[in-house]
């Protein structure tokens, strides 16, 4: 657990024995201008070990930070994502750019930015009614017709597509890369675009090609399905090439199953996974059992409709959820003391060098301690040199991995195709030396404090001595 996070914790504890309400400013630690890649690789580095906790906050337009607010006031910590909608209703689609400037505040403070949008149908205006617009049923014709090229209706989705164009824009401008989930639940019938199978799939991509065409290379595209019990999540699916997040809704049931988790993992394979819409807050168990979720996003009202203050506080403070100032996005990007990666060698015990055994490149390469000397085998680009990211060898692409995903002592590590799990993640202390796996909470170690050549690296039980400390590479 972070020591902000202690502290807040301690804070509310004494205010609430004192009667009053604590106040907690915090420190304001910005993100920069950053790329969608730094974004997705912050996901994958963190599955299997942390996950960014997400605050909903739907209309009205003219307040879109009024939930998040409410997480603030009850934890005393901000999301670590902030969710808005590009909206339907006319008031709130005359209100769009107040969102816009939330989304950049948001980013800034060092939130995450999630952005879904109940669009109106293109047989309806820009505004719609909730009832009988964003919610309602158009005719199969008509549903073909949009999503063939040329027709009347495929031209009205595109000029709608238009209308969102400027708003996404400005956020590219200001270098925020936005986690945009456009037609979600889409295995759902309640929505215009939903039920239809592989023909929902293809709207998907039209949409998608449309808007990557304008040029918007900042949107993080997040595919959703709702839990729903038909399962056959699948056959909504548009394809890898057209997916960055892999995301699922949890209505059916308070927290996605475990045939939920399976199946979306299946659908996702290497790629992020999250719950894009819940109403309960995840708990312990959930955060343990199903560890590869990336992000969740309570919804709007639900907040405290659907949990009480104190369930709010346990997940908020669990050490395995992430606020804002505790994100380190890597290249520099990040409020949590994220800075560029290094890449070069990595010196430990005897001021020998991590190496990759006879310069391997296949998945299960031994990974030892070896005298220093030039070479692709000792390469290693440190992702997060002050923060939890993935240690990567360029000349093969590969991981520095735990053998198995194991905790126990003793556990080899290797070189492994990189897949966003707990077992490539490492944390590096600068002032202990350490290169610490949050997943089994142990230490890179030299195998019986041996500098011998050839000396097998594994994980151990941190113990602060010389076989587990590490030199970076040169910034």
């Amino acid at each position: 657990m972070s020591s902000s996070k202690v502290a807040r914790i301690g804070a509310l504890v004494a205010a609430a024995l004192l009667g009053t309400t604590a106040v907690l400013a915090g420190p304001a630690q910005a993100f920069t201008a950053s790329s969608k890649q730094q974004v997705l690789s912050y996901l994958s580095s963190i599955t299997g070990a942390s996950i960014v906790a997400g605050q909903h906050n739907k209309e009205p337009a003219s307040n879109p930070g009024q939930y998040s607010q409410v997480v603030k006031n009850v934890t005393g910590q901000w999301p670590g994502l902030w969710g808005g909608d590009l909206m339907f209703n006319a008031a709130d689609v005359a209100n769009r750019q107040r969102v816009i400037d939330q989304a950049k505040t948001e980013w800034t403070n060092g939130s995450l930015v999630a952005l879904t949008w109940h669009v109106c149908p293109p047989t309806q205006g820009s505004s719609c009614s909730f009832d009988g617009g964003v919610k309602s049923r158009i005719t199969n014709s008509q549903f073909d017709q949009v999503i063939a090229d040329g027709t009347s209706l495929n031209t009205a989705w595109k000029r709608r597509l238009d209308e969102a164009v400027p708003y996404l824009q400005q956020l590219k401008d200001a270098g925020v890369p936005v986690l945009f989930r456009p037609l979600h639940e889409m295995n759902e019938t309640w929505n215009w675009w939903g039920g239809y199978g592989a023909k929902s799939a293809r709207l998907y991509q039209i949409t998608h090609d449309y808007l990557v065409a304008k040029g918007l290379t900042n949107l993080i595209w997040v595919w959703n399905v709702q839990d729903n019990p038909a399962g056959g999540w699948s056959s909504y699916y548009p394809g890898s090439s057209y997916v960055d997040v892999v995301s699922l809704d949890a209505w059916y049931k308070s927290y996605p199953s475990a045939g939920d988790y399976q199946q979306i993992q299946s659908i996702a394979g290497s790629k992020p996974i999250a719950i894009a819409e819940m109403g309960k807050v995840p708990d312990a168990a959930l955060l343990s059992s199903q560890p590869r979720w990336s992000y969740f996003m309570i919804w709007s009202e639900q907040l405290q409709g659907s949990n009480t203050n104190a369930q709010i506080q346990a997940t908020y403070f669990n050490s395995r959820v992430l606020s804002q100032g505790e994100i380190s996005l890597p290249g520099g990007g990040g409020g949590g003391g994220g800075t560029t990666a290094r890449t070069g060698a990595i010196t430990g015990l005897g001021g020998k060098c991590v190496d990759v055994q006879a310069s391997g490149t296949a998945d299960g390469t031994a990974v030892q301690l070896y005298t220093c000397a030039t070479g692709v085998a000792q390469t290693w680009t440190v992702n997060a040199p002050a923060g939890t990211g993935t240690v990567v060898n360029p000349s093969s692409g590969k991981c520095l991995d735990v053998t198995g995903q194991g905790t126990a002592d003793g556990t080899k590590v290797q070189l492994w195709t990189c897949n966003g799990s707990g077992a490539q993640q490492w944390t590096y202390s600068g002032s202990a030396g350490t290169f610490r796996n949050p997943a089994s909470g142990k230490c890179l170690d030299v195998t019986g404090q041996s500098s011998a050549d050839g000396t097998r690296l594994q994980i151990w039980t941190c113990t602060g001595q010389s076989n587990q400390r590490w030199t970076l590479p040169a910034a």
